[in-house]
């Protein structure tokens, strides 16, 4: 079993930056992929980015593909996720997730999951 703790959302401008983060606790972590997800009221969890176990390999969604970095820090336990170029169509509830492959972007496809964290772009 892993826990998963997401943190750094907050209120930005659009434009802005901000960089999430992920800590695992569980020997689990560096044997799985892992992804971001996010969900704004009134929509489905959709799938932001995917990591792979080592962080060679990296996918993203169209919609946020040379705006966002996923990335791993192994010896911490740690997923990051940065954000450039925020529009107020990020604005959502950002949740990290273990999962079997990064090429999977469906979210019931993957397990443990964090609580989220709140990111609001203001126009």
């Amino acid at each position: 079993q892993v826990q998963l703790v997401e943190s750094g959302g907050g209120l930005v401008q659009a434009g802005g930056s901000l960089r999430l983060s992920c800590a695992a606790s569980g020997r689990i972590f560096i044997r799985s992929a892992m992804g971001w997800f996010r969900q704004a009221p009134g929509k489905e969890r959709e799938f932001v980015a995917a990591i792979n176990w080592s962080g060679g390999s990296t996918y993203y969604a169209e919609s946020v593909k040379g705006r966002f970095t996923i990335s791993r820090d192994n010896a911490k336990n740690t997923v990051y996720l940065q954000m450039n170029s925020l529009v107020p169509e990020d604005t959502a509830v950002y949740y990290c997730a273990t999962g079997m492959r990064a090429t999977i972007s469906r979210p019931e496809l993957y397990d443990n999951w964090g609580r989220g964290t709140q990111v609001t772009v203001s126009s």
